[in-house]
């Protein structure tokens, strides 16, 4: 796991669809909620953690790129 100075994120474990294996999502709060798909094994999901996190190091919901190119960065 990576500290992010100033950035507080919480992980969730949940069952999402198959073909999603985790998000991020911005809070109210200025924090950030990862969500990881249980229905992966854990080398899965510390990938799209990293993956995740990244996101929110690159300030990605705050630029105006479609969400293509965010992910192809």
């Amino acid at each position: 796991m990576k500290y992010i100075p100033g950035v507080d994120y919480f992980v969730y474990f949940d069952l999402l669809p198959y073909s999603v294996r985790g998000m991020v999502t911005t809070n109210n709060d200025g924090t950030f909620s990862i969500y990881l798909n249980k229905r992966y094994p854990l080398s899965v999901l510390q990938k799209t953690f990293r993956h995740e996190v990244k996101h929110i190091e690159n300030d990605d919901f705050y630029n105006n790129l479609p969400i293509g190119i965010v992910e192809d960065l």
